[in-house]
């Protein structure tokens, strides 16, 4: 009978784990608890720049977070996971980000034009239509210039990130 308890007691213990597991973070900004991960979901509460949370889920670019506020859907751009504090003045994060790279190297990641998740890029195929449509959308040189000539746009001239 102890056994049994005891294996009771492990399999209540489990069941519990991912609730404590779940991951924490800091909002980097001010942002819309939304019912589902789209833009123009239901608004359920906001979050403001420093609110604590728990992080439930990924969809895409979205994460599910639970906090003081509320629960629901916050752009995963809007929250820093983990509670270590910012580091002002440096680059490391953003150049991060911008590698894509995300767990074990297996897969490269992206919260950007779509917010692929795993499974959408292990299927993703080669599309030679797709990519002659998007070559069609390049532009030329000269029509660059031409276009920003007509615009009145001027040349604004800027620093490149430092290498990390």
């Amino acid at each position: 009978m102890k056994i049994i308890g005891t294996g009771l007691l492990l399999l209540a213990m489990l069941a519990v784990q991912p609730a404590i597991a779940a991951e924490t973070g800091t909002a980097l900004k001010a942002d819309a608890i939304r019912a589902e991960p789209f833009a123009d979901a239901k608004t359920l509460g906001s979050l403001a720049t420093g609110d604590k949370v728990s992080i439930l889920k990924k969809d895409g670019g979205w994460l599910k977070v639970k906090s003081a506020k509320g629960s629901g859907w916050v752009r995963m751009l809007s929250i820093r996971k983990g509670d270590a504090p910012r580091q002002g003045g440096s680059a490391a994060g953003l150049l991060d980000l911008a590698s894509g790279r995300a767990g074990t190297g297996k897969v490269v990641a992206t919260t950007g034009v779509r917010g692929l998740n795993e499974e959408e890029l292990k299927a993703a195929k080669f599309d030679e239509k797709e990519l002659k449509l998007a070559e069609s959308y390049a532009t030329s040189g000269a029509d660059a210039q031409r276009f920003a000539k007509e615009a009145k746009l001027k040349t604004q001239k800027f620093d490149y990130l430092p290498n990390p």
